[in-house]
């Protein structure tokens, strides 16, 4: 619960955020006056039919050799300034466009209370659900709020505990780089029109229902109630978008508006608020978290205020609860159906937010579904690789036309409408590297789940077409004779260069990814052949330095004094999986050294990969120190991540973070609180999910595990790693009752476990072996 005792007269810092997906709100919890900002995903500017025309970020006019001058020049020089290279590769953006606000809906009060007392305003983050409750004289009032996935509407519900006590006009304003009219008719009051830019046509209905008094629809567009013992509004808003390229375009969104606005007023609200909540719950409650924490007794604000780096039980509360918002976060901008989570979920006020609200994919789009499958949400990965799929189409047109390649690409960032092409912001425009890297998430989508059907039909091949790009486009360096990618841009960050460490290591991931599905499906003729033989090639962009560093550089140019925010060439280290401590420790090492040159600084989202980066080194305590940074000077008040400003990245980064610390399974065995900080020596998490399709619960005491279970998805082998197993032990299949036959070696356990199946390892000979129990299984 975020709760809070007074309104929010802040956007981005105090209000409070629902959403389903493709609708989003913030709840002000204002008193004579209630703003619900909303939002619908697929409001965007630019694209076609943009006033400034539109090119998907594709070269205008041929350039046959700009790359391969480029390459020469680097070749001869090794550095080139990224304004250089910008005025050879890049061009100014056309169209690219920005995410949009829909709209306010606004409850105004016939008169402003004259005094009120016992004011709350609250986020049940378990149950979706809004509510802000108050007294006025002798009356207390109440209002209710969320964003129905199963119904596909926002809903608002106004009451009071004394009949016919419930007034107020609901009006619906919205900017003005719109074409708009609204009108009212049986309660219903309709926003139409297009945007300014693009014709996008848009549609928001707010159906007002009341209970008991009168309803008034006013000359203005606005519903007055009045005498009311309750009222219910209903609210579905909609575009034209449509995610196929090149037009971008469907039907407009009238009968769809229209359809939902009725079907769910054909309901009670309690049927609407229980089907919410089940839908809601049946992804939440799938892991809880218990790390010592007490039930906080002040406000939210003033509970992150207090914040003393997790040293009390109320500081572990804002921890616990930390994780979980960015699980909710994750829930609510990110279901089927709508376009993925982009830099700021699914919430924005301005028609010119920050970066556009877009999808930069050198790093903050992959991070929004990091804990989507290690915090068991991975149905939240729909809209992503729906979303990845569609982008292919203009991506082949980019690779074909920019390089002369096989396969797709895109860039630095990329919006709703396809654009797979550059812009000219020197140190933000070139990334051709990003596919390889959101290729990752449907190979770990596979990992996670074993679905033989999605890794054949979808993941391997997004992963054959990206690697056939890259069988295109590597070349070999003069200085070794390795194969690199030229020009590479280790994001944000110095020159230009061949080989920068982030361009190798992603590639590296790619290839040894498509050879492990490719033999899973049993192989695929002389293709990965190709790739093997290229991937022994490859430079794979772990190089040691000077001064004990990983290079982010081919070339020993790191300073140890340098503490750029983005750590790009520890991508070995986390997400991927080519660096581990008990696997390479020479490389591990030198990753530590880079990580703490760069400090514990940096943005929000910065420090959210931090503490992933820390968790996969096994220093629990420093990945802690870096959540404590994170709420310390990158959180706010509402909990949401900055950068500044807003960006929910770092929401997302830090709650895969705290996932990483308690489990990590990228190492081919389960290893169990690998990262424990001392800050957490008792407590227990259930629901985490390890690769192998496995859901794994953990009871731990004196910062040492005490029960581990583990329930399989599929019928395999299981290697789990914990020091208890190297002291007596019973491994129990709750299934069957009886013990199941397991190896040991060391801290190593081996077993076969049968889908379906849940084993329990407890410490000691105790015959214990159910003690921890999963909702979700028992």
């Amino acid at each position: 619960m975020l709760w809070y005792d007074e309104p929010a007269t802040d956007w981005e810092t105090q209000a409070l955020p629902i959403g389903n997906g493709a609708l989003g709100a913030m709840v002000f919890g204002g008193i004579a006056v209630e703003t619900v900002q909303f939002n619908e995903k697929t409001l965007w500017t630019g694209g076609p039919g943009s006033a400034q025309g539109y090119d998907f970020g594709n070269w205008t006019s041929p350039r046959p050799d700009a790359i391969e001058r480029v390459r020469r020049e680097l070749d001869a020089r090794q550095r080139l300034d990224p304004s250089e290279v910008a005025e050879l590769l890049g061009q100014p953006k056309r169209g690219f466009g920005a995410y949009q606000p829909f709209g306010d809906l606004t409850l105004r009060l016939p008169a402003e209370p004259d005094a009120v007392a016992e004011y709350r305003r609250e986020l049940d983050i378990a149950r979706a659900v809004a509510r802000v409750s108050y007294v006025d004289g002798n009356v207390r009032h109440a209002r209710e709020y969320f964003a129905s996935k199963p119904d596909g509407v926002l809903v608002v519900r106004v009451s009071a505990d004394q009949p016919g006590r419930v007034a107020f006009t609901a009006a619906v304003q919205a900017p003005d780089n719109r074409v708009k009219s609204t009108t009212v008719e049986g309660g219903r009051i309709t926003l139409a029109g297009a945007l300014t830019d693009n014709g996008l046509r848009f549609e928001a209905q707010i159906l007002v229902r009341h209970e008991g008094g009168s309803r008034t629809d006013n000359p203005d567009g606005t519903v007055t109630v009045d005498g009311a013992d309750a009222a219910v509004l209903i609210l579905c808003a909609g575009t034209d978008y449509a995610g196929q390229h090149p037009t971008y375009r469907g039907p407009d969104p009238h009968a769809a508006v229209t359809g939902a606005v009725d079907r769910a007023a054909a309901k009670p609200y309690g049927e609407l608020l229980a089907r919410h909540v089940a839908d809601h719950q049946a992804l939440f409650d799938r892991v809880t978290l218990d790390i010592g924490q007490s039930t906080p007794t002040v406000p939210t604000d003033e509970l992150l205020r207090a914040y003393q780096g997790g040293v009390t039980p109320a500081d572990r509360a804002l921890e616990a609860l930390f994780f979980q918002y960015g699980r909710y976060l994750l829930i609510a901008s990110s279901r089927s159906g709508s376009l993925p989570a982009n830099l700021q979920g699914v919430w924005n006020n301005s028609t010119s937010p920050a970066w556009a609200a877009d999808y930069h994919v050198n790093i903050n789009l992959q991070m929004n579904y990091w804990p989507a499958e290690t915090t068991n949400l991975s149905e939240t990965t729909g809209p992503l690789f729906d979303y990845v799929d569609a982008i292919v189409p203009p991506g082949r047109k980019t690779a074909r036309d920019m390089f002369g390649s096989r396969g797709w690409v895109v860039h630095n960032e990329t919006n709703p409408y396809g654009f797979t092409g550059v812009h000219d912001w020197p140190t933000a425009f070139w990334f051709p590297e990003a596919g390889a890297w959101l290729a990752l998430h449907y190979w770990e989508h596979y990992l996670f789940t074993m679905d033989a059907a999605f890794l054949r039909e979808r993941a391997y091949p997004m992963m054959r077409d990206l690697a056939q790009f890259w069988l295109d486009e590597l070349v070999v360096d003069p200085r070794d004779g390795t194969l690199v990618v030229s020009p590479s841009f280790s994001p944000e960050h110095g020159d230009f260069t061949a080989g920068a460490s982030m361009s190798q290591q992603i590639v590296w991931s790619l290839f040894t990814n498509v050879l492990e599905a490719g033999e899973a499906l049993g192989g695929d003729g002389g293709f990965l052949a190709e790739v093997r033989a290229a991937l022994g090639r490859l430079d794979p962009g772990t190089h040691v330095g000077s001064w004990g560093q990983l290079r982010e550089w081919k070339g020993d140019w790191d300073s140890p004094t340098d503490e750029h925010r983005h750590v790009s060439h520890l991508f070995a280290l986390h997400p991927g999986n080519q660096i581990a401590p008990l696997t390479d420790p020479e490389y591990a090492a030198a990753a530590k050294v880079s990580l703490t040159a760069r400090g514990d600084g940096g943005t929000g989202w910065s420090k959210a990969w931090k503490i992933n980066f820390w968790s996969r080194l096994l220093d629990g305590d420093h990945a802690h120190a870096m959540l404590s940074q994170q709420l310390r000077s990158s959180t706010l008040t509402n909990l949401w991540d900055t950068h500044p400003p807003f960006q929910i990245d770092g929401n997302f980064g830090a709650t895969a973070g705290v996932a990483e610390m308690l489990l990590q399974s990228h190492t081919g065995e389960v290893h169990v609180l690998p990262a424990l900080p001392g800050a957490w020596p008792d407590g227990a998490v259930t629901g985490l999910r390890a690769r192998g399709a496995l859901t794994v619960d953990v009871r731990w005491a004196g910062g040492a595990a005490r029960e581990i279970a583990v329930t399989a998805g599929v019928t395999a082998p299981v290697v789990l790693r914990s020091p208890l197993f190297a002291g007596p032990h019973r491994l129990v299949d709750t299934t069957t009752g009886g013990e199941a036959p397991a190896s040991v070696d060391g801290e190593r356990l081996t077993f076969t476990a049968h889908k379906g199946h849940r084993y329990a390892a407890t410490a000691g000979l105790s015959l214990a072996a159910t003690a921890l129990r999963h909702p979700a299984t028992d």
